[in-house]
């Protein structure tokens, strides 16, 4: 184990009412005594020996030139009982740029080093005070952009994801004791495996709830990552209109010439507590302008990597060509039909789609006066939510994860084909054991160090 102390700014960058310095590792007390002094007169004459937990007031004082650089409250977490199970020291002060960089500079010449992005929750990791899904968890609670997403990932810090694979694990590892003390030793066993009652809890214990985490990764990067929705159509159907609407805001430009939009525009925004990553594209239609069509090109492109599109036509308008062809390019992708310009036409019931269209949800709207707004933002709520609703708590916010779970699950549908078609528990056995070398990887049990990298340096320095 790493016994370097670190130390490393845990608040963002800019001026505020307080920033923080962490610092942990065996030095940490040292560094409290070196350049923090006690404001209350009487404790001046003593060495200061804080109590882990409690707060003291003072002031940063530079051990070699005797300059206060602030005023400060400071606090001593004593292993175990901190974030990294280390000796943890936090010092508050104001926060700006140059108090900040005086502290951090003053403590690293007391022996700390800067600490790499992520290096505090890493170290509560391979501290065990965490496993590797809840310390995943904690870059997703920095990051989350709704109350949703905030749920889910509080969730996962508080060990939902880590208890469903460890039941599961739980289930593995007694249907391997038991059959491997059988294949071992026979004798004391006394009798046969029993592969009936093995492959029913193999099947319903491990494997449906590894298959049904697994699933559950649409949802979760939904919730994480924002769902893509792509606005499609020919041109002068209201594409921009409508962005703008879900905006409130003007952000695309609005005129009666078709092919204003020659290029696609992004924005993010929220839609009943779920993050969006709206595409406005240029009109798809035929075209012999070339700077139009490079524009039709990449909206075909982001349309290819949609999670949701918004197929727009106009109300009580004949279905054109256009249409047709744009409605068979959406074939395959998740689609909510959208008849925009509905207050030009009289109210009626809509035309029926073509007998050749598959089935979609349909909404007619007017985004010029906000008309039919709320019912389509209700079609992408369920939509987006769908997969999620039964098991909020469980969602799988990882991509990392639903690889692995997804492995795991590949393996014991070959241990179960394996039990059904009488070959050797020898055999078996070496799935089933994937399947939990599988879910060991996913909380961190086993993992690598090019792997550990990768989760750690996407976090802050400080965190």
């Amino acid at each position: 184990m790493d016994s370097t102390t670190i130390a490393a700014i845990a608040t963002p960058a800019g001026i505020g009412g307080i920033g923080i310095i962490r610092v942990s590792g065996t030095n940490a007390l040292h560094i409290a005594q070196a350049v923090f002094r006690r404001s209350d007169r009487s404790q001046r004459r003593h060495a200061f020996l804080p109590e882990s937990h409690r707060f003291y007031y003072g002031h940063i004082v530079s051990p070699e030139s005797g300059r206060v650089l602030d005023e400060a409250l400071l606090v001593l977490m004593m292993a175990p009982r901190s974030y990294t199970r280390e000796d943890v020291l936090e010092i508050h002060v104001h926060s700006g740029p140059a108090a900040l960089r005086a502290v951090l500079d003053l403590i690293l010449r007391q022996g700390a080093v800067l600490a790499a992005p992520g290096e505090f929750t890493r170290r509560a990791f391979l501290n065990g005070r965490i496993d590797l899904t809840q310390a995943e968890a904690v870059i997703d609670v920095i990051t989350a952009k709704t109350e949703r997403a905030l749920h889910s990932a509080t969730a996962q810090v508080q060990g939902a994801l880590k208890d469903h694979v460890a039941s599961i694990r739980s289930v593995i590892r007694e249907i391997l004791a038991e059959t491997e003390a059988a294949i071992d030793f026979p004798e004391d066993v006394g009798e046969e495996i029993d592969g009936r009652s093995i492959l029913v809890r193999l099947e319903q214990e491990a494997l449906r709830p590894l298959q049904a985490l697994a699933a559950q990764y649409d949802a979760g990067h939904i919730l994480r990552d924002g769902l893509k929705v792509i606005v499609a159509g020919k041109p002068n159907v209201g594409k921009s209109s409508l962005m703008n609407r879900l905006l409130e805001r003007d952000r695309a430009i609005v005129t009666p010439i078709p092919g204003t939009t020659r290029d696609f525009i992004e924005e993010s925004l929220v839609i009943r507590g779920i993050p969006i990553l709206l595409t406005d594209t240029a009109g798809l239609h035929a075209t012999a302008d070339p700077i139009e069509q490079i524009g039709i090109e990449r909206s075909v492109s982001r349309i290819e990597k949609a999670d949701l599109v918004l197929f727009m036509t106009a109300a009580g308008s004949p279905l054109t060509n256009e249409d047709k062809e744009i409605h068979d390019l959406i074939q395959s992708k998740t689609a909510i039909w959208v008849e925009n310009k509905s207050d030009l036409h009289a109210a009626g019931p809509a035309a029926p789609p073509p007998d050749t269209w598959r089935p979609m949800p349909r909404v007619s709207i007017s985004a010029l006066h906000d008309q039919g707004i709320d019912a389509l933002k209700q079609m992408i709520e369920t939509i987006a939510l769908a997969p999620s609703l039964a098991c909020e708590s469980a969602i799988i916010p990882n991509l990392r994860h639903q690889h692995l779970l997804a492995d795991g699950a590949a393996a014991l549908v070959s241990a179960a084909e394996g039990i059904q078609n009488g070959t050797p528990f020898e055999l078996v056995n070496m799935d089933i054991q994937s399947a939990d070398d599988a879910l060991r990887e996913v909380i961190g049990v086993t993992i690598r160090e090019d792997i550990l990298d990768q989760i750690f340096e996407r976090f802050c320095i400080g965190k």
